[in-house]
């Protein structure tokens, strides 16, 4: 059974992102449900999770370059951990045949994947909407003032950006 479902309360009302991340979903259950079945074809299935999450977070990526976000941000940062992470789990899996690790993180994956949904990408999600982005044409109805950059992750729930943080004493 997978462990996670697509639902209302990972939709961020953004029409490309929830396109990404329902497949996303879709493709992480079918990961599951295909290891299920057997270690090789779980493998071949979370290698198809592997390459749509390659494309789904250089996506986020490029649009957090294009609107503003700096290029430090802990959410690009996010993703650079997420798919190394899921990158060492195909090669142990692959080469080692040690297929341990690609059982463990499914389940895991699905538990990020909420709190990832619900926070780095709500908050890009209304940073695009402020700025007036447009994926399919890249143009910003309402581009930021160069101060105005996003650090951190783009939302409340991370660390002040340098800027922000008090003066060292």
């Amino acid at each position: 059974m997978p462990s996670l479902h697509w639902s209302p309360e990972i939709a961020l009302d953004h029409p490309e992102m929830d396109q990404t991340h329902q497949e996303f979903v879709d493709l992480l259950a079918a990961s599951e449900e295909a290891l299920a079945r057997s270690p090789a074809e779980g493998l071949a299935a979370y290698r198809h999770l592997v390459e749509h999450t390659v494309g789904h977070f250089g996506q986020e990526d490029r649009w957090m370059a294009a609107t503003g976000f700096a290029p430090e941000n802990c959410h690009s940062y996010q993703h650079g951990q997420v798919l190394e992470l899921m990158q060492e789990v195909t090669r142990l899996a692959q080469d080692e045949q040690d297929f341990g690790p690609l059982t463990r993180v499914l389940p895991e994956l699905a538990k990020w994947f909420v709190q990832h949904a619900q926070s780095m990408d709500a908050a890009l999600a209304s940073h695009l909407q402020q700025v007036g982005f447009d994926p399919a044409t890249g143009v910003m109805a309402r581009p930021p003032v160069a101060e105005d950059a996003q650090t951190g992750c783009g939302g409340s729930s991370c660390s002040p950006s340098p800027a922000e943080q008090p003066a060292a004493a």
